[in-house]
């Protein structure tokens, strides 16, 4: 069942943290837009924008670490509710999920109401992630569904939504962690960082997809040129 969010956030004594990872190459007003509105329909504290090392299950991000995070930095500049995290790019190699949930914990408490933000695309590919049996010891899952994604979810999955998942009238934060909600957000853009990558190499205008300083910062940076790999997300 996913939620189809219009009214005003839910109250209650606790407020959520929220870990929304990626690799943010570049960051876009897509994620943006969404890590805003869930802290719009949801009772948020914070929402920590990771961008990751290097990916497990897709490859190299074409712009620098470096990079990629002043991207964020500059896109998430004007909301104090958004924080631009660089603790995965302090790790070397790939960037797990769990490991990044259980640096949250040990900064934020056992007791503390935890979610990761996920695509509903990523959300198809949980059973190959690793440790996947322990994120929902560590956080809930807000698994985000987006336009055009009508791919449906294996058994397994399906199985574990029967079991966790969050009805209408329930909130994430009365527990720190174990449940799954699945939302539809009242924004949501067809836009990907594929998209832009593509654009920028053909010298295609992309106003209105990014905030205008990260649009500044990439070409004075001369990022994503036409000889980058635009094949991945």
């Amino acid at each position: 069942m996913v939620i189809s969010v219009s009214n005003p956030p839910l109250t209650d004594t606790q407020k959520l943290v929220l870990m929304y990872g990626g690799t943010f190459d570049p960051i876009h007003n897509g994620h943006l837009r969404s890590a805003l509105e869930l802290t719009q329909v949801l009772p948020v504290m914070k929402v920590h924008l990771i961008p990751c090392q290097l990916p497990p299950h897709r490859g190299q991000p074409g712009a620098s670490p470096q990079d990629r995070l002043a991207m964020l930095r500059l896109a998430v500049d004007p909301e104090p509710l958004l924080q631009a995290d660089d603790r995965e790019l302090q790790r070397p190699g790939p960037s797990f999920s769990i490991d990044t949930l259980a640096d949250l914990r040990k900064e934020y408490g056992p007791e503390q109401p935890m979610a990761m933000v996920l695509g509903w695309d990523a959300f198809l590919g949980l059973p190959a992630w690793s440790r996947k049996e322990r994120l929902l010891e560590m956080a809930h899952l807000i698994v985000i569904a987006r336009p055009g994604q009508e791919q449906p979810a294996s058994q397994e999955l399906l199985d574990l939504l029967s079991r966790n998942e969050v009805r209408a009238g329930e909130a994430l934060n009365r527990q720190p962690a174990g449940r799954i909600l699945r939302l539809a957000l009242p924004s949501a853009m067809q836009v990907s960082a594929t998209y832009i990558r593509r654009l920028l190499a053909q010298q295609t205008s992309v106003r209105y997809l990014l905030p205008d300083a990260v649009i500044d910062y990439l070409l004075s940076q001369g990022l994503y040129c036409p000889s980058h790999d635009f094949e991945q997300e």
